[in-house]
């Protein structure tokens, strides 16, 4: 039985009297434990299975609850409790009533959603901004929804940026019409769902005998409304007003802060005894939260005993030195490095500490994000540092110019046997001092059993490129002959010219990737990934996505060249 396991604390909230119940549970107390324990209380005094509601924000969370249940009592019985995130309850309590629903993906909503407001005519609003793209928009009516502003959207908008206030109308009849082409269609997103259940909830009696809520902490008003439209016996909830992290999606930390207020006779109960942390953890726990603005008192208390490495604060100037600090603490540990995690704020700070830890030799495993070799940016500029180092590396050459427009592995190799014939072995020496004789393209054997399909090499002159800019040595160039290249692709030969002819002197690794992130090449290679990066799937450009990426891109190359600075 649960609550046998149970401390005083725990077992007091656990056999609650029905009624509105709060529960304070601070990191590391057993809030899980005592949930679990509330529900095998209920059952062993006969409440049914189906008549418990729990709540949770994932999926994970109410499956491991329902899980342990499953330990004590009959795994059939555990499954009959209704449990999961508001949107998954709402989903399927709306499926077995008979209600029909096309649950669309937000970004197959923005899409229509843009659809919408480029036929918008923005040109004669004066304002000091521009109005908000689709993408954005539909982000901020998402919060809107979950704050249940009693503000007209384009009014909350305003308020919110009062700079968009010219726009109010425009926001509104927009999302007028992204509503009627919504419901005409039967779409409904995530919010959408919860407001048609709540809805639901008003017009029909859904009656459950006790509501469990997890993380009660960060529901947002939306999400509350849902808690007091069902029909109920008892309610239990439990949080921690520390521990609020759903802000960015209108978590109100007001809601947990007036339960006392809000209910009638509502009990309040404290879980403070932790069983996660050593007590130096602990106290400096308790040194950063008692200053919080609080309505509930609380005072974590240790229970691990032994003794325990207090926690360090380290300060540095620079990023660049604090990445460099952990590597080497990593390094001089004696913690198996399986043992060692690094929680970082941001996936730029991931990029500087896995680099740095590669560079150490240590192996280490990313979660979320892509690893920072593995990003194309990155790789692009060692393929283009290989290629200096070895001018053999075929493969390098063909992922450099797998950027240029139009241009595929096929032709890429072509260009590069072009360049290895005319500089006699060597492709650098093809940019640079190209044996001017020598036709790049000339087929040894023609198979005349190709017929049609065998390629044809015309020859063109050079000179059509004159007006561009280029260096005249890379315009006597014979690969400049080749009657495929058009302009976009000698500029990039030209780009590539450039930089080989820049970086070949070159001696330490630093000079080099400097080099290579201030390039035009590595310019137009930016460019093409940013682009890539911000089209949405209609094929239009996203500009902010696309300024957002080049940011990106810049990033992870400074951080490449602060590898190779010299310790």
């Amino acid at each position: 039985m649960p609550l046998s396991r149970l401390n005083d604390e725990q077992y007091k909230a656990a056999t609650a009297a029905y009624g509105n119940n709060l529960i304070i549970a601070s990191a590391g107390t057993g809030k899980t434990s005592t949930i679990v324990a509330r529900i095998g209380y209920l059952l062993n005094k006969g409440v049914n299975p189906e008549d418990l509601l729990l709540l949770t924000f994932t999926n994970k969370a109410s499956a491991e609850m329902v899980e342990r249940v499953a330990r004590y009592f009959d795994e059939k019985v555990a499954k009959k409790i209704q449990s999961g995130t508001f949107h998954a309850v709402s989903y399927r309590l709306l499926k077995e009533s008979g209600k029909k629903i096309v649950l669309k993906q937000p970004k197959e909503l923005k899409m229509v959603l843009r659809s919408i407001m480029e036929k918008r005519n923005f040109s004669y609003i004066e304002a000091d901004t521009t109005a908000y793209s689709a993408g954005y928009l539909y982000d901020m009516h998402s919060l809107y929804q979950n704050m249940v502003s009693d503000l007209s959207f384009g009014k909350w908008v305003s308020e919110q940026k009062s700079e968009h206030e010219p726009f109010e109308d425009v926001y509104d009849d927009v999302y007028a019409e992204f509503a009627e082409l919504k419901t005409r269609f039967g779409y409904v997103d995530f919010n959408d769902l919860l407001i048609d259940f709540r809805t639901f909830l008003g017009e029909n009696d859904v009656k459950f005998q006790e509501i469990l809520v997890d993380e009660y902490q960060d529901t947002n008003q939306l999400q509350g409304s849902l808690i007091d439209g069902f029909k109920r016996e008892s309610l239990f909830c439990v949080g921690d007003y520390d521990q609020s992290i759903y802000g960015f999606n209108g978590a109100d930390i007001t809601i947990i802060g007036s339960f006392a207020d809000r209910f009638e006779n509502a009990n309040v109960f404290s879980l403070n005894k932790n069983y996660r942390s050593s007590e130096p953890i602990l106290s400096l726990a308790n040194r950063v939260i008692e200053k919080n603005p609080r309505i509930y008192p609380k005072k974590l208390e240790v229970t691990r005993i032994g003794n325990a490495i207090p926690p360090k604060l380290m300060i540095f100037d620079e990023l660049f030195e604090q990445y460099t600090a952990i590597s080497h603490k990593i390094k001089a540990s004696k913690t198996t490095h399986e043992e060692i995690a690094v929680i970082f704020r941001n996936n730029s700070s991931a990029d500087g500490i896995e680099a740095h830890l590669r560079e150490l030799g240590i192996n280490c495993k990313r979660k979320g994000g892509t690893s920072f070799f593995d990003t194309k940016e990155v790789k692009a500029m060692l393929d283009m540092f290989t290629i200096l180092i070895n001018p053999r590396d075929l493969m390098s050459f063909i992922h450099i110019f797998e950027y240029a427009k139009g241009v595929g592995g096929v032709f890429a190799k072509d260009l590069f046997d072009a360049f290895y014939k005319v500089g006699d072995g060597n492709i650098l020496e093809g940019v640079l001092n190209p044996k001017e004789k020598k036709n790049p393209f000339k087929r040894g054997i023609v198979n005349h059993q190709l017929g049609l399909f065998d390629e044809i090499i015309e020859e063109e002159s050079a000179a059509r490129f004159k007006k561009l800019g280029f260096d005249e040595r890379f315009l006597k160039n014979p690969i400049l002959k080749h009657s495929k290249i058009n302009r976009d692709l000698a500029k990039y030969l030209n780009a590539f010219y450039v930089y080989i002819s820049s970086s070949i002197h070159l001696e330490s690794p630093l000079e080099i990737v400097r080099n290579i992130i201030n390039s035009t090449l590595f310019e137009l290679i930016s460019e093409r990934l940013a682009t890539q990066r911000a089209t949405r799937k209609d094929a239009t450009l996203d500009e902010s996505l696309k300024k957002e990426a080049l940011v990106n891109i810049r990033r992870k190359a400074l951080l490449l060249q602060d590898l190779c600075t010299p310790l």
